[in-house]
């Protein structure tokens, strides 16, 4: 005997297909014992900063019922500019998103990423999207949440978990005005003091802040040449220092604190005008400021990404300063990395330990991460050692091979995943390439794997419910063939079809037929 569930018209006016238990197995469990609530979501996720709110559109590209949760009740009304490094804009490019954010970002060469040490870019990066592109973190974060919610995600604002019980079917999920919600899994994407990670028990090991930095846009009172002439002269020995035109007489500021405070309470413009005239001699009339923070340079990482049926992503799983402003994007590439493998899970067809590879995959590369960002706090600071060590990385960057390794980690597009033994570019992600039908990324904005053969002879055959095909052999490439994962990654090189359906299996489970 089958129960069947139909859902509700959601919140954007989409109404989902009715859901058979049975005929998925596993899929819907509309009761969960007696004193369960059904399960009305596949997945939960707290937070919708970039990494929730670009998890929620992943799984809704394979059908998935998303509620994303967000404590606050608006988005964020102070203006911070973020950088989209390379990597991140490729993503965007696969999904089709890139268009639309290049509206709203100004574009700047790939380069002096690394400790703010200034180098060109290294010629001929492997990308066609060599740039950084900042853009307003509200803006970004606004036109992520779109696309979820044009795909069919639910958000709802002023909502916070406040508790959560897991157990073999779902997650039972308890928000702080006593209301109670079941999903399958529930993601924890929700900061770097993130709730659920704590709820979790999940140990979050590194070092506290040693360094605060104080940021904020205001007005000044002086002209704009004695302004770049003093931060010409400061920036010489503080690195962490900087009065940059945002538009006007409206600057953003960046200086560091006397000490470590407690990052709840925000800075008041008194602190900033102390700061400012401690270190630049002046406070450069600083006055009706748009909004005052401060950020630490605390560098932990969660020892795990998953216990049961939570997990974690983007600040509730690593936190660092944002020296090289890696952060928002190793989020949002948590996500993508994420999204196809649990909703492969969800869907049914999953290898067993595909959803393992998340952890080993992503805890490795934030370890590198927090690494670098270290390396680079250690080189900003004043102390002649730390300096002395600039000087000679100064140096080293001026060999192509340095330069292009550091451009390369700061971008994220030197990551390369283990799959095993093979070819270079086995485990790395593929630029966007020409292909017959215009560029490979505008055949991936489904979230699908996608062979692309240039023998013209291999087929997916049980796979084509999850792998679309490419016969092309015009195509940009020094191998016979390539099997893509949907977020990019080379999961197989080679021609022979037995070796492939192998690979199609690992990554995508049995075949339909």
């Amino acid at each position: 005997m089958h129960s069947q569930f139909t859902a509700e018209s959601s919140s954007n006016g989409m109404v989902e297909r009715d859901f058979v238990v049975g005929d998925v197995p596993g899929l819907w469990s509309p009761t969960s014992g007696a004193d369960r609530a059904p399960l009305t979501f596949d997945v939960i996720i707290a937070g919708c900063g970039p990494t929730g709110a670009m998890l929620a559109a992943e799984l809704r590209l394979h059908d998935v019922r998303v509620l994303v949760l967000e404590k606050e009740t608006e988005p964020k009304s102070f203006v911070r500019i973020v950088g989209l490094h390379i990597r991140s804009i490729e993503l965007m490019a696969m999904r089709g998103l890139l268009d639309r954010i290049l509206e709203h970002g100004r574009q700047r060469p790939a380069g002096g990423f690394f400790a703010a040490i200034t180098k060109p870019a290294p010629k001929g990066l492997d990308t066609a999207y060599a740039y950084l592109l900042g853009i307003p973190q509200p803006v970004i974060e606004r036109l992520i949440e779109e696309h979820a919610i044009e795909l069919g995600a639910q958000v709802r604002r002023g909502c916070a978990v406040a508790d959560f019980e897991q157990d073999d079917e779902g997650v039972t999920v308890k928000l702080a005005d006593g209301e109670q919600l079941r999903a399958r899994y529930l993601i924890g994407c929700d900061g770097g003091r993130s709730t659920v990670r704590k709820l979790l028990g999940v140990g979050f090991p590194g070092e506290p802040s040693r360094t605060e930095t104080l940021m904020g846009e205001m007005a000044v009172g002086v002209p704009q040449e004695e302004i770049a002439a003093k931060v010409a002269e400061v920036h010489e020995t503080h690195k962490r220092f900087w009065l940059r035109p945002f538009g006007g007489r409206v600057y953003s500021v960046v200086v560091p604190a006397a000490g470590v405070s407690d990052r709840a309470e925000p800075p008041t413009l008194e602190d900033f005008k102390q700061q400012l005239r401690t270190i630049a001699g002046t406070d450069f009339g600083v006055h009706s400021p748009r909004w005052l923070s401060r950020f630490g340079d605390a560098t932990r990482l969660a020892e795990r990404y998953r216990v049961g049926r939570v997990l974690l992503a983007g600040d509730a799983a690593h936190i660092h300063p944002p020296i090289g402003g890696q952060g928002l994007n190793l989020g949002v590439q948590d996500a993508f990395n994420l999204g196809w493998k649990l909703a492969a899970q969800i869907r049914g067809w999953a290898p067993e330990t595909l959803l393992d590879t998340y952890q080993a995959e992503r805890h490795p590369v934030a370890e590198d991460v927090l690494d670098n960002t270290r390396a680079q706090m250690e080189l900003l600071s004043t102390e002649p050692g730390p300096q002395a060590v600039r000087r000679l990385l100064t140096e080293l960057m001026d060999f192509d091979e340095v330069n292009r390794h550091l451009i390369e980690k700061i971008t994220a597009i030197g990551i390369r995943y283990d799959f095993g033994e093979g070819p270079d570019l086995l485990g790395r992600r593929l630029r966007d390439i020409d292909v017959k039908q215009g560029h490979l990324y505008g055949l991936l904005h489904r979230g699908r794997g996608l062979l692309l053969d240039r023998t013209e002879r291999l087929t997916v055959g049980g796979w084509s419910d999850r792998v679309d095909y490419l016969a092309d052999p015009t195509a940009v490439l020094d191998v016979p063939c390539v099997l893509l994962r949907p977020d990019g990654y080379v999961a197989w090189i080679g021609d022979d079809q037995q070796d492939l359906d192998d690979h199609l299996s690992r990554w995508f489970g049995k075949p339909a037929n």
